[in-house]
């Protein structure tokens, strides 16, 4: 039989998470690829699950997502960031953040519209974008420090643009955009009458003096912001998939309409769980942040020990490293060698860009536990033996 797949979709195959987690449990290698925490999250939350549960919350919730998660979703907003969302017509849930970026993209473009997208980009954003029959255009992030060039972001802008896609704190490389970054989208966006798509996910998980703005309470940008977030993440339950948007009425009808035909609805007990997180003072919040930063620095120094040019982690569960210095360009064959190496698996960048050739960028998890992290960097050090 030829190949059923339709055409837009057949560029994306086998994941590269699925291929190196398989490579993984073949060679008893430390999985740093995929980004997964290997501890359960707050007790409080875990609780919270299991009454629900027992409790005889196990039917369809509301189409929307049940009230209190949608109320304790807007609370967070207003006490965490100064936004007040009305839960009742600007909240919406979703199965995870990734439901939430494939519905909005699916409501909001037509066939021939163009997205934009800071790249290296979340590989879903492609794939989200190509169902929708729209075009992928990426900006790439500049130098050592993968920042925004303003410049390249309006020179991306086309009369068939229609979305840009913001992930910060970002997802491969780390970074954190700053507040003259977030500037530049807000007027680039207004100016050009955009909306902007945020994927706010690790919102909670930055490190140091970084801190995550919401695009959303810039000057301008309530209206035409669809701000997107989850709780697998912050609390470490990435396999419950309760996410959530956040936007005027308008678009949220219209991403509930798409939605609605995806998973209808989804993780009746868990959404009370996460009612329930939420709702933790802001000190459990700064120990979720400080375990994690801890994380980052176990491997860190020892990525660099190895001879792996690390560039800026200010957030996210992941560090990217250049391993040109060892002499290697193709960051996918570097991480394909890896686990026969030295035991450890982690992700090639380069799945990130629209051009997927050789580069010599890789990223590396830091969501594990201590003991782990500890030997993964310990079996680094073979790289430079």
């Amino acid at each position: 039989m030829h190949n059923p797949l339709v055409d837009r979709m057949r560029g994306f195959g086998t994941t590269i998470f699925a291929e190196m987690t398989a490579l993984a449990d073949a060679t008893g290698a430390i999985n740093l690829g995929q980004g997964f925490p290997d501890t359960d999250g707050p007790p409080e939350v875990l609780e919270a699950a299991q009454r629900a549960i027992t409790d005889g919350h196990n039917q369809y919730p509301p189409g929307r997502g049940i009230p209190a998660l949608r109320r304790a979703v807007a609370e967070h907003q207003r006490a965490w960031y100064g936004q007040n969302w009305d839960p009742d017509t600007e909240v919406l849930i979703t199965a995870g953040a990734n439901e939430a970026m494939t519905a909005t993209i699916l409501a909001l473009c037509e066939p021939g519209d163009e997205v934009i997208l800071l790249e290296p980009a979340f590989d879903s954003y492609w794939a989200s974008i190509a169902l929708a029959g729209a075009r992928a255009v990426p900006v790439p992030l500049q130098g050592h420090d993968l920042r925004l060039d303003p410049d390249l972001l309006r020179a991306a802008v086309s009369p068939r643009t229609r979305l840009i896609i913001v992930n910060s704190p970002h997802n491969p490389t780390g970074r954190v955009l700053d507040r003259t970054e977030l500037q530049a989208i807000a007027d680039v966006a207004t100016e050009r009458d955009l909306l902007v798509v945020t994927d706010e996910v690790y919102e909670h998980l930055t490190f140091d003096d970084h801190a995550h703005l919401p695009l959303a309470g810039f000057d301008g940008m309530r209206d035409r912001t669809i701000s997107i977030s989850s709780a697998g993440k912050t609390f470490s339950v990435t396999g419950w998939k309760i996410g959530w948007v956040c936007a005027v009425p308008e678009l949220i009808n219209a991403v509930t309409t798409v939605k609605q035909f995806m998973t209808y609805v989804n993780g009746a007990p868990f959404q009370h769980a996460i009612a329930a997180g939420l709702g933790l003072p802001p000190e459990r919040f700064e120990q979720i942040r400080a375990d994690l930063q801890a994380g980052r620095d176990v491997l860190v120094p020892a990525l660099a020990e190895a001879g792996l040019d690390v560039l800026p982690s200010q957030g996210t569960y992941f560090v990217t490293a250049d391993v040109s210095a060892l002499g290697e360009s193709d960051g996918l064959a570097f991480c394909r060698s890896l686990p026969e190496r030295c035991g450890v698996a982690a992700i090639p960048s380069q799945v990130f860009y629209a051009e997927q050739t050789p580069r010599p960028l890789v990223r590396f998890a830091v969501c594990k536990r201590p003991d782990v992290l500890a030997e993964a960097a310990d079996r680094l050090s073979a790289l430079h033996r």
